[in-house]
Order: structure tokens, then C-alpha cells, then sequence
């Protein structure tokens, strides 16, 4: 026992060899401004430059302010393995940026430190609501079909026009009041059984066919910078077929925008992934097919404007269809990007600023950061 005590104290005496630091440089090529631009590290990249196991242990310095930034791991797979690790900067155009990792005690964010979350209400029959502090969200589930007080089908994307850089979903919610805007913002938007403020559909044959309700999510990332999440549908018939959908959508902390990653299953021969615009009373519409941008603009009920648009980046065709604005996109592509912008927002004032905005968010998607990660010599 003594001989064993002595062996492990003189080894814990022992200097242990200092990690040495790695770089991350990440250059902006696009000539674009990117405020709140997410910087995306592989598991792989991380550990090769710095021989760590465990990502939440590694921090990240910007080398321009020397601030100690707030970082997220996310497991993609849900297996269990982290196998990226998150971090924000904004960037000027064409700047090129530097940042040090290093390995330190692992910094759990404070609540105040979120800015992007999401979850399934199982109290409001079945939502899934998710946000940011710029946007939120919602989308129907099973119980919402059923709901002897106000039945509603329909697979669209829902909006809630928000004032506030706060996080707001569970308290709007709890007080079961969101449909008036008492100073933070409400559930303006009525997505009926359209497509809403982005939702997807199977184009086929000059026809559009959507899924029911959702049936099963499953939460891959909740902030404090990304939630990124699943929405399994049942199986709908489409051109004969029973086509299974799956949707994978990921939000930032600072974008106006959500990645829709959409799974088919069985899906007939020439059909293609469709997204969609409510085309409500009053609203106008805009498709750029060289940008693969579709966008609308529309009164909300007495309060203020919402834009609305879609990225496809394989960009078809543009159709109006079961009062949607659509946008369509080569065969193939089940790809795309949903956002919203309220002009009571804060940042987005004019029908102008929302076309700059989805113009500047286009160039942004096709052309990504360049991203490399080096060993410190």
C-alpha cells in the first residue's frame, strides 16, 4: 500500500508536456459581409491538431479581440461521439480571421448565454417550436389533427414574429397568450393548410403532394449557437406511390434562415422537392433563378410586414400551386433554406432590406468560408 501511494505521487509530480496550441483561419473569398458567420470543426480536424478526446474541452481565443468565444459540440448521429465543434465570428468582406484552440475546463454556457433552442410540446397537442434570437418557429404534430377545438392538417412552417433578442417559446407557451403582441412579438401568421413560411412538398407531374402532420422528432443539437433537429411524417401517396419524408432542420444563432434537409423514401420516378410560400391576400412575390431565390412580402394583420423566402440552390422552376408561391428544384435536390423577417424586427425595416438580405444570404450559401486547421510549430 505505502509502496503504491509513493509511486503514484512522485508520477503525479512529474511535469506533464504542455499541449501545444493549433490555429483556425478562416478566410471570407465571397466579397460579403458576414455577421454571425458559423465556423464548423470536425472531430477529425480538431484532434489531429491538438490530441484531444474530449471537444467540450477545447476553447476557442479570437486572436483579433482576444475574446474567450462561446463554442457548442455537436453529436450529428446521435451516437453518442461528438463530431463537430462550433463557433461564431463576424467577418468583414474578404477578411481572413485567425483563432487559437487550445484545451482548458470545459465552459458550459449560462442560460442568458443561449440563442438557439428547440423542443416538442407535448402540451400545446404537439407542437415542435424551435428559435433564435431573431426568428421562431413552429410545426404541427399528430394531436393537432384531432383537436376537437380547432383541427388543423397541415406539414407547412410556421412563424412567430419575434422583437426581442430573447429567447421567448416557453414562456409564450406558459402564458398561453402568443397571439397578442404585448411587446416581444406573437403568432401572426396563419399557415392554414398551405406550405406556410417555407414547408416542403413532392412535385410531380404538375402537382403538388404534402405530408400530414408530423409523428416523431428527435433533438440532435440545442444550443446555445445551432438547434438542429428531426421530423419523421407517416407515409402519403404521391403518383401512385406511399412516399415516406423526413425532414432535418437546423438553425443558427444570428441567421434568419433554417437548412431543410428533406429524406424521401419510395418517392416516384421524376418527382421533385418543392418548397413553398403562402401566397396570402395582399402579398407580392420575387424568384431570382440565377440566385435560386424565391421571396414574398405581405401585410400581417395590422402589424407591420413579413418577408418570407427560399434558397434552393438547384433551382428549377418557380410555379403557384394550392395557394403557394413555389420553388422547385432540380431533381435530386432535397436541399434548401426557409426564412423569415418581421419589419417591426429590429433589423430588417423595408421590402428592400429583405432583398438585400436574401441576396447577401444566397451568395453566402454558395460560396462557404474556407476553413483550415493547423498544429501551432
Amino acid at each position: 500500500m505505502i509502496r503504491t501511494w509513493l509511486v503514484f505521487t512522485v508520477a503525479a509530480l512529474i511535469p506533464q508536456p504542455a499541449r501545444t496550441p493549433a490555429t483556425v483561419t478562416v478566410a471570407e473569398t465571397a466579397g460579403i459581409a458576414r455577421p454571425a458567420e458559423t465556423v464548423v470543426l470536425t472531430a477529425a480536424q480538431v484532434k489531429e491538431a491538438l490530441a484531444v478526446e474530449d471537444l467540450r474541452t477545447v476553447r476557442v481565443k479570437d486572436d483579433k479581440t482576444s475574446a474567450d468565444l462561446l463554442t457548442q459540440t455537436v453529436d450529428t448521429n446521435d451516437d453518442g461521439t461528438f463530431d463537430e465543434l462550433l463557433f461564431q465570428a463576424d467577418l468583414e468582406a474578404n477578411e481572413t480571421r485567425r483563432f487559437t484552440l487550445s484545451v482548458g475546463e470545459r465552459r458550459i454556457a449560462s442560460k442568458d448565454e443561449y440563442r438557439a433552442y428547440g423542443r416538442f410540446i407535448r402540451e400545446r397537442r404537439d407542437d415542435f417550436a424551435w428559435e433564435n434570437d431573431l426568428v421562431a418557429h413552429r410545426m404541427y404534430g399528430a394531436a393537432l389533427e384531432t383537436w376537437a377545438q380547432e383541427p388543423l392538417t397541415s406539414s407547412g412552417l410556421d412563424v412567430w414574429v419575434k422583437r426581442t433578442h430573447r429567447l421567448v417559446i416557453n414562456d409564450w407557451y406558459m402564458v398561453d397568450d402568443y397571439h397578442r403582441d404585448t411587446g416581444e412579438g406573437a403568432d401572426l401568421y396563419s399557415v392554414g393548410r398551405t406550405r406556410g413560411c417555407g414547408g416542403s412538398g413532392l412535385w410531380l407531374d404538375g402537382r403538388l403532394y404534402v405530408a400530414n402532420n408530423f409523428r416523431h422528432s428527435r433533438v440532435l443539437a440545442n444550443g446555445p449557437l445551432r438547434v438542429m433537429f428531426e421530423l419523421s411524417y407517416e407515409p402519403y401517396a404521391a403518383g401512385g406511390a406511399m412516399v415516406r419524408e423526413q425532414r432535418l432542420i437546423t438553425l443558427d444563432a444570428g441567421h434568419h434562415f433554417n437548412r431543410v434537409g428533406i429524406t424521401y423514401q419510395d418517392a416516384p420516378s421524376g418527382a421533385a422537392n418543392a418548397a413553398g410560400i403562402r401566397n396570402n391576400p395582399g402579398s407580392s412575390s420575387r424568384a431570382a433563378a440565377d440566385a435560386g431565390t424565391l421571396r414574398s412580402w405581405e401585410p400581417l394583420k395590422a402589424a407591420g410586414n413579413l418577408g418570407c423566402a427560399v434558397i434552393l440552390p438547384a433551382l428549377k422552376e418557380t410555379r403557384e400551386a394550392d395557394g403557394n408561391y413555389l420553388a422547385i428544384a432540380a431533381p435530386g435536390s432535397h436541399v434548401y433554406y426557409a426564412g423569415s423577417a418581421w419589419d417591426r424586427g429590429g433589423d430588417i425595416a423595408t421590402l428592400a432590406d429583405w432583398d438585400t438580405y436574401v441576396a447577401r444570404e444566397a451568395a453566402r450559401i454558395r460560396t462557404p468560408v474556407v476553413v483550415r486547421v493547423t498544429r501551432i510549430p
